[in-house]
């Protein structure tokens, strides 16, 4: 599991003193995280090497004399996978958040914040089990470290909560897909042969690999045409391999098309040309 990032900054101060011993544990203010969206409310899709920026928005509630620097006092949102006591991943925001005050009162100060979450395959996803619905949650750190050992003392605590039931979200494998229509060019009435591959990414190697015993569509559109129309339904076999015979009928483009499962992105192949003469 990485690290939150409050962790990264504590584990930083303390290697300067090499400390090992547990930290001392202060009172937690009471904050409110609210009107949580992660990616505009759709699923996040991830490939094998591009890191994917995640919008995150929310409304924070925290009190008035409270202040939040991002240097020795976090909050923000994080994403997490398994239980909030025990995550099996983890992933929040190595930046601060922008957050604008909205409302105040003698005792709470509330901010529209927005942030952004960076999910990068080969940092931060591991198995086939992160591809699956995440819980959105709340949290904040706070960290003090006393170097200064002129008095013969040198101390640390932390402080850190995590709230959560604020939301779900999808990480889902990238999914690619091709297409070719031969031969070409073709006597109209002839068969036409469109083979294809689907593929998904495999975050454990790195790589994409093939989709099997899934359903696309084969489409077409004439060369007159702006409109795709769907001539068939064909399973993928092995490797993710797509093959199936249509008639040669017209000009036009094929191509197929996968809408994706609950672990899986949708794809849709780049339009072949078949010439017909």
């Amino acid at each position: 599991m990485r690290k939150l990032a409050i962790g990264v900054a504590l584990s930083g101060a303390l290697a300067l003193t090499g400390l090992a011993a547990p930290l001392a544990q202060a009172a937690t203010p009471d904050l409110v995280f609210s009107g949580v969206t992660v990616n505009k409310g759709k699923a996040v899709v991830v490939g094998t090497t591009a890191a994917v920026k995640v919008p995150v928005t929310y409304t924070l509630t925290r009190p008035s004399d409270l202040v939040i620097d991002y240097k020795t006092t976090f909050a923000g949102i994080m994403l997490y996978r398994g239980g909030l006591s025990d995550f099996d991943n983890e992933l929040d925001s190595d930046m601060s958040p922008t957050c604008t005050t909205t409302a105040t009162t003698d005792t709470t100060v509330t901010e529209s914040c927005s942030d952004t979450i960076t999910v990068d395959p080969g940092d931060s996803l591991y198995e086939t089990a992160d591809a699956t619905t995440w819980n959105v949650g709340g949290m904040y750190g706070h960290y003090d470290v006393d170097l200064d050992d002129s008095d013969d003392k040198i101390s640390s605590s932390m402080d850190f909560a995590a709230w959560g039931n604020k939301g779900k979200v999808k990480i889902q494998r990238a999914a690619k897909l091709t297409a070719n229509a031969s031969p070409e060019p073709v006597k109209k009435g002839k068969t036409i042969t469109v083979t294809g591959k689907l593929t998904r990414a495999d975050w454990e190697r790195g790589t994409y690999t093939g989709y099997v015993s899934q359903p696309a569509k084969l489409q077409f559109r004439a060369k007159s045409s702006s409109s795709y129309t769907t001539v068939k339904t064909v399973t993928t076999g092995k490797s993710g391999a797509l093959t199936t015979t249509v008639k040669a009928a017209q000009d036009g483009y094929f191509r197929y098309v996968f809408a994706g499962t609950s672990t899986t992105g949708s794809a849709t192949a780049a339009g072949d040309f078949i010439d017909v003469k």
